[in-house]
C-alpha cells in the first residue's frame, strides 16, 4: 500500500479513517436496537412462559413494542436536549467571560496548553493566535470540551433510537406471530441470541471496533435477561 505524502494529507481525508464522527448516532442506534431485541423478546418469553394464549402474547408484545419505541425516542430526545441546553448555557457564560475578563481567559487557555505538554512561551503563543482567530471557538473546544463530534442533535438521536428499537423489536413480534405455540419460547431464545450476535457484528464494524468483544458482551447480557424473564413467567404461571 502506497504511503500518502505530506502534500496529499488533509484533515478531512485523514479523519475519514476514524469513526468518532459516528459515535452519537451509532450509540443511539445500537442502544435502541439492543433494547428493542432484548426488551420485547424478554416480554414475550415471560408471557409465553406463563402459559397464556397466542392472542395474549401477541397483544403484550405489540403493546411493548409501541410503548418501548415511543419511550426510547422521548427519553433520548429529553436527554440530548438537556445536554444541549447545558452546552448552550456554558457557551453563553463563556461569551460573557471573554467580554468581561479577556486577560483571565487568555491565561486559562495558555495553562490548558501547558498542562498538555507545551512550554510556557509556546502555550502563550498558541493561546494568543487562537484568541486572535476565534477566541470563543477556542474556549468552547479547549476549555469546555465541546466540539462537532461531541455535540448531539436531539431530533436525530430520538429518531435513531426509536427507529432502531422498532427494528429490533419487530423480530420477536414476528416470532410470536409465526412460531408454533409449543416451541415459541425456544424460537424466541434462539432468534434473539442470533439477532444480538448480528447486531454486535454490525455495530462493531460500523464503529471500527473488535467484533468478538461486541458479540460476547451483547449476547451474555441478552441471555441473562431472557433467562430471568422466563423464570418470572414460569413462577407466575405456576401460581395461576
Amino acid at each position: 500500500m502506497e504511503k500518502a505524502t505530506t502534500s496529499q494529507i488533509t484533515i478531512d481525508n485523514y479523519l475519514k479513517k476514524h469513526y468518532m464522527h459516528r459515535s452519537n448516532w451509532l450509540r443511539a442506534a445500537v442502544l435502541g436496537a439492543n433494547d428493542g431485541i432484548i426488551s420485547i423478546s424478554s416480554l414475550a418469553v415471560g408471557v409465553a412462559a406463563a402459559g397464556t394464549s397466542r392472542e395474549a402474547i401477541t397483544l403484550a408484545t405489540f403493546a411493548g413494542l409501541v410503548a418501548g419505541a415511543l419511550s426510547m425516542a422521548a427519553g433520548e430526545y429529553v436527554s440530548v436536549s438537556s445536554q444541549t441546553d447545558t452546552e448552550r448555557a456554558d457557551i453563553a457564560r463563556e461569551k460573557d467571560e471573554l467580554r468581561d475578563q479577556p486577560e483571565v481567559e487568555l491565561e486559562i487557555l495558555a495553562q490548558i496548553f501547558e498542562k498538555r505538554g507545551l512550554k510556557r512561551e509556546t502555550a502563550l503563543l498558541v493561546a494568543n493566535e487562537l484568541t486572535e482567530t476565534d477566541a470563543l471557538g477556542a474556549h468552547i473546544r479547549e476549555e469546555l470540551g465541546i466540539n462537532e463530534i461531541s455535540q448531539a442533535n436531539p431530533i436525530q438521536a430520538a429518531f435513531a433510537s426509536g427507529a432502531a428499537f422498532t427494528a429490533g423489536g419487530l423480530l420477536p413480534l414476528l416470532v410470536v406471530l409465526l412460531a408454533p405455540l409449543s416451541v415459541m419460547q425456544y424460537s424466541l431464545y434462539g432468534s434473539t441470541l442470533l439477532s444480538l450476535m448480528i447486531l454486535g457484528i454490525v455495530s462493531a464494524r460500523a464503529g471500527g471496533a473488535n467484533a468478538s468483544k461486541a458479540v460476547l458482551r451483547i449476547t451474555i447480557w441478552g441471555a441473562i435477561a431472557l433467562g430471568l424473564s422466563g423464570l418470572v413467567g414460569y413462577l407466575f404461571g405456576v401460581s395461576v
